[in-house]
């Protein structure tokens, strides 16, 4: 495949990725992984710096951006909300100005997806979106690695989400199926559907790439799944709503019981982590031999030192 460029780009969303620009970043985090096995250490980053901006807790993320930033030479400087005046005393706008003037590329992890959008906007540098309310691209492209390490290629396998189907990895993993030809179904509640705007525009894209696209509320629909994946209950911010969405969402529960619905012994199961054991998923599953949740967790590091790599133009 032609090497594209994306030197310079920020990842807001895959939305604005092309299925070329997916491809290449995965295929790069397959080749840095290996680097790092074969314990090929490099320093990619060196006199490069990064600003890490976290409204939200994080343990992934977090340790992906610097790991990976780090070993290669590079100099992350973590800020938090206690750190920075990040649309209090200063706009989101003059932070981004300033960040721009002495960081090379920066992260943020929180809840609006118009900060992350107005930070990309004004700082000049390559801005990444390490969560927030609406999206988590950086964890559908590890999660689409661990599948195809699996699985070999991503197309036309079968990926089920159970839980909530409004939350940002339901809603990313939708979108990066969509675009690599990933047949994708959400099984959950139909007040927790997907917004009806994201799932006609992959219905665009499901149309180009030749995948299948199904919401549903019946896990009749898990049969056949080569990867059975789900998300804790209730998000970040969402807590006041914790015993209503465990009513809603107990039928939802990724046990041994659901895992059996696929009809097949090789399913995979998936988690983003942190999880719930008891609630989204029970201790058997994820700690189980099917359970590929541990390996997810690790390619978030080489998927994000793809990203890093590729848009800072050391690709």
């Amino acid at each position: 495949m032609a090497r594209p460029s994306l030197k310079g780009r920020s990842l807001l969303t895959l939305l604005d990725y092309s299925p070329e620009e997916i491809r290449w970043l995965l295929d790069l985090a397959v080749r840095v992984k290996k680097e790092k096995q074969d314990g090929a250490a490099q320093q990619r980053f060196a006199g490069k710096t990064l600003a890490l901006l976290f409204e939200k807790r994080s343990t992934r993320t977090r340790c992906a951006f610097e790991t990976a930033f780090g070993e290669e030479g590079g100099h992350p400087v973590f800020l938090s909300t206690q750190d920075i005046q990040l649309g209090a005393k200063e706009s989101v706008e003059d932070t981004a100005r300033v960040l721009g003037r002495m960081f090379d590329a920066i992260q943020f992890r929180g809840f609006k997806q118009s900060t992350v959008e107005t930070l990309a906007r004004y700082s000049g540098v390559p801005v990444y979106n390490g969560l927030t309310d609406r999206f988590h691209p950086t964890q559908a492209l590890a999660d689409i690695m661990t599948l195809e390490e699996n699985f070999g290629s991503g197309r036309g396998k079968k990926l089920c989400f159970s839980g909530d189907g409004r939350n940002n990895v339901a809603r990313s993993l939708m979108v990066i199926s969509a675009k690599l030809g990933v047949n994708f179904t959400v099984i959950t509640p139909p007040s927790l559907n997907p917004d009806q705007e994201l799932v006609e525009t992959c219905r665009k894209l499901v149309a180009e790439s030749g995948a299948a696209l199904c919401v549903t509320g019946d896990s009749a629909a898990l049969e056949g799944a080569d990867a059975v994946y789900t998300d804790v209950w209730v998000s970040m911010g969402e807590e006041a709503k914790r015993e209503e969405r465990l009513a809603l969402l107990k039928p939802y529960q990724v046990n041994a019981g659901l895992m059996a619905k696929t009809g097949r012994d090789d399913t995979i199961f998936l988690h983003c982590l942190p999880a719930v054991k008891g609630e989204e998923v029970t201790a058997d599953v994820i700690d189980g031999p099917t359970s590929r949740a541990w390996d997810q967790a690790e390619n978030r590091k080489h998927t994000i030192k793809a990203l890093m790599l590729a848009t800072l133009g050391l690709d």
